[in-house]
């Protein structure tokens, strides 16, 4: 599949009804649809306001299907992918949700066993644990934070058959975002 970048709305919510339609990489028992959706869900509960994050985690993974083994590159293509139809908040987060999981493994002693098989393999894919060199650059984005809120729905988003709000729960807050931008 060709990485796209994204110049409407409906080109990117067609995007999205896709993935409903490809195993997650993370088991065969949900979609990438499924996982977006409940990453979405978490950072809605956790952060009811911000609506950019909320988008943010439903299309973080939007570019698994373009990027190879271990996923090396499908933060940075995701980013691409929405940065001029949404919001550089929003790329920048999607952007971001790698090297949070890089920053965790390096900060918070626990993070590690909370990682999911797939995640451990994707984490020595894309770089593994941060030096201190990189956590101090991580903490100096302006968005450092809420791409650790990102992560850390991302790591809770896979279980299969949970209950969440469906795509067109999120279709008006993209709307909205497109029209902002």
């Amino acid at each position: 599949m060709t990485p796209t970048v994204f110049a409407t709305a409906d080109e990117l919510i067609a995007h999205l009804r896709m993935l409903a339609t490809i195993p997650s990489a993370e088991s065969d028992e949900f979609t990438e649809l499924d996982h977006g959706l409940q990453t979405a869900a978490w950072c809605e509960r956790r952060a009811p306001g911000d609506v950019e994050l909320h988008v943010a985690a439903l299309v973080h993974d939007l570019a698994h299907p373009w990027d190879g083994p271990g996923q090396p590159r499908h933060a940075l293509m995701g980013a691409e992918a929405v940065r001029t139809l949404l919001s550089a908040r929003v790329a920048d987060l999607v952007a971001g949700h790698v090297p949070a999981k890089r920053y965790l493994v390096a900060t918070d002693p626990d993070y590690r066993s909370r990682l999911s098989p797939d995640s451990i393999f994707t984490l020595a894919e894309q770089g593994g644990d941060m030096g201190s060199d990189e956590i101090e650059w991580f903490e100096s984005l302006p968005h450092w934070q809420a791409m650790v809120t990102l992560r850390r729905a991302d790591d809770d988003a896979k279980v299969a058959g949970a209950v969440v709000p469906g795509l067109d729960h999120w279709t008006s807050a993209i709307r909205d975002l497109v029209a902002e931008g």
